[in-house]
C-alpha cells in the first residue's frame, strides 16, 4: 500500500488548495470565452506594465515556448493581443494587448474579486495576511535552496518567477 503523512504535507495542502482555485477560477473564466492559461497572459501583461516578450512570458508562466505560441495564437487571432518584431532584436516577437483584451481583463478583474470574497470567506485581515507572509517564505525557502542546489551543481541560477501583482485572485 502507498502510505505518506498527508496530514503533514505542506506541499499536498497547498498544491491540492491551487487546484481547486484553478478548477473554479476556470470554470467561471469559461463563462466569460476566457482560458485561464489566457488569462495568465493577460495578469503578466498587466503586472509589466502592458507589453513584454513571448520569450520571459513562457519562462515566467513555467511553459513550452510551443506550448504559449499556442496560446497567444488563439488570443491574435481573437482580437486579444498583437505581437510585433521587437525594434532591438527581430527574432523577438514583443506582446502587445488590445483594446478588446482591455474590456475583458476588466470584466475578468471583477470576477477575481468575487472569487477572492469566495475563496476568502471567513478569514480576518490578520489571518490573509499571515497566509501571505506564510506563502511568501515559502517560496524564498525554496528559492535559497534551488540556488543553492544549482550552485553545488555548477550551474547557471534560474530566475525567480514573478508574482503577478495586481492581479490576484
Amino acid at each position: 500500500m502507498l502510505e505518506y503523512d498527508w496530514d503533514k504535507s505542506v506541499g499536498h495542502w497547498i498544491c491540492s488548495t491551487s487546484h481547486a482555485m484553478r478548477k473554479y477560477i476556470g470554470t467561471q473564466f469559461a463563462r466569460e470565452g476566457i482560458t485561464l492559461r489566457q488569462w495568465e497572459v493577460l495578469a503578466w501583461l498587466s503586472s509589466s506594465g502592458g507589453c513584454g516578450s513571448q520569450s520571459e512570458l513562457a519562462e515566467i508562466m513555467g511553459i513550452e515556448p510551443h506550448t504559449l505560441a499556442g496560446v497567444l495564437s488563439r488570443m491574435q487571432r481573437d482580437g486579444l493581443l498583437e505581437r510585433k518584431s521587437c525594434d532591438h532584436d527581430r527574432r523577438k516577437n514583443i506582446i502587445h494587448p488590445t483594446e478588446k483584451a482591455d474590456v475583458l481583463w476588466r470584466r475578468v478583474s471583477m470576477l477575481c474579486h468575487g472569487i477572492r470574497q469566495q475563496a476568502t470567506e471567513g478569514f480576518s485581515t490578520d489571518e490573509l495576511n499571515t497566509l501571505r507572509d506564510l506563502c511568501e517564505r515559502i517560496r524564498q525557502n525554496l528559492e535559497i535552496a534551488e540556488k543553492e542546489e544549482m550552485a553545488r551543481r555548477g550551474a547557471p541560477p534560474i530566475p525567480a518567477v514573478i508574482a503577478f501583482q495586481g492581479a490576484e485572485t
